[in-house]
């Protein structure tokens, strides 16, 4: 019998069954492949974003980046917003919410100036949305008066922020641009205008591969490419940045954060509510495996909470964010050491060379019998163990302190899956 956790949550006063939701994206753009996703076993879909404006896209315009054999590391999206009739995403919306009364429909929406975002406001009153998201941060936007530009701007963000807040009561979530050095800056404007939460990351401006062919980005159109936005796997450790320096910030630790960014797995998904989020959002994800991968999110999700003993959602959400603290706090007494586990160490010598030639030179290597081992050189760095492609063939070893430092009990991680 499979391990049966509550992963409901309430997320700005709204009951949802789960957290995992779809992302405003093309894997929530009309009703039949939101009501499979539903189905499937989704919390709730922020619909992809509706504007007056209908975008008018181009072909093709998707690209992705692969690693030593690994798919999909990142995904590029030059897409804009729905590339079809406002009333007909409303209407879209509307019949889902009375199909699907339990689930919540999320709102994305995006206007060029204040009246536009208060049309748009009222529109999804009238077709029963239970949230609101303001999208300030698409990156590829074609008009300068929306998208990312408008959410490097306070000034932006707060007015439209609060005119939204002035026309409805749903509860209104801005969503932050990655493509700014201090988010903190305009979620605080959100906030002071109007918005009840955040959401966070969109997507990172880029440019993912050069073809040589065209000599021109990817993906190419008519033989010219653009800068746009990148999402997948390789962002989430920016995500997971920006989400804890909002959630350390005082004027926003307590603000509910939706959390966005390479979520592929269950595991993923952990460490965003591990950090404070209270909602999570998946594109990249269902791009390659289809809606029914929120069955192994849920499902790993529960069985971690089954081992670790917790109930529900909030008996651990936010547990690892008083944990990140600022470099200079950091404890520098000490180093661990790395330990070689001779019986599992297949003689491959890629830690020697990486400490060789991009450490400490810390590394004897045994060329006879195709062994490392540690010399006085070496300073805790751990490259060795983070190279290593045998599981817990080196792990921790022994703790060093530097001379007439205090010693205390140190805390380390001991296994590395």
């Amino acid at each position: 019998m499979g391990v049966k956790k509550d992963l409901s949550i309430e997320f700005l006063g709204v009951k949802c069954e789960n957290p995992f939701f779809l992302s405003s994206s093309p894997v929530g753009s009309n009703y039949e492949m939101c009501a499979k996703a539903l189905r499937a076993g989704w919390g709730g879909i922020y619909y992809k974003t509706i504007g007056i404006f209908v975008a008018d896209e181009c072909s093709p315009r998707f690209d992705n980046v692969s690693k030593e054999g690994k798919p999909w590391m990142g995904f590029k999206n030059m897409e804009q917003i729905s590339d079809k009739p406002t009333a007909v995403n409303f209407a879209n919306m509307k019949r889902l919410k009375e199909e699907f009364p339990e689930k919540i429909m999320v709102a994305s929406i995006m206007g060029s100036n204040e009246d536009e975002w208060r049309q748009l406001a009222k529109m999804c009153e009238e077709a029963g949305a239970d949230l609101i998201e303001g999208n300030f941060s698409c990156p590829q936007m074609t008009s300068h008066a929306m998208g990312s530009d408008v959410g490097s701007s306070p000034e932006l963000v707060r007015k439209y922020s609060k005119a939204v807040a002035e026309t409805t009561k749903i509860p209104f979530i801005a969503k932050m641009t990655p493509n700014i050095t201090d988010m903190t800056v305009p979620a605080i404007a959100a906030i002071e205008g109007g918005a009840a939460g955040i959401s966070a990351i969109n997507t990172i401006k880029s440019i993912t591969n050069i073809d040589l062919e065209n000599m021109t980005g990817m993906p190419v159109v008519n033989g010219k490419s653009s800068i746009s936005g990148y999402s997948g796997a390789a962002v989430k450790p920016v995500a997971l940045r920006f989400v804890a320096q909002m959630l350390q910030n005082e004027k926003l630790k307590n603000v509910p954060i939706s959390g966005i960014g390479g979520i592929e797995t269950w595991r993923d998904a952990l460490e965003f509510l591990l950090l404070g989020c209270r909602n999570l959002q998946v594109t990249t994800s269902v791009m390659q495996y289809g809606y029914r991968v929120v069955e192994d999110m849920k499902n790993g999700l529960m069985h971690w909470m089954d081992e670790r003993g917790y109930d529900k959602l909030d008996d651990f959400i936010g547990l690892a964010l008083p944990n990140i603290i600022p470099a200079e706090e950091l404890n520098r007494d000490f180093k661990i050491l790395p330990k070689f586990d001779y019986d599992k160490c297949v003689g491959c010598g890629r830690c020697y060379i990486s400490c060789y030639d991009g450490g400490h030179q810390a590394i004897e290597w045994d060329e006879e019998n195709r062994r490392p081992s540690i010399n006085d050189n070496c300073v805790g760095c751990h490259l060795c163990l983070n190279v290593c492609p045998v599981e817990d063939c080196i792990t921790p070893g022994e703790i060093k302190w530097k001379e007439n430092r205090p010693q205390v009990d140190v805390i380390y991680k001991k296994k590395y899956e």
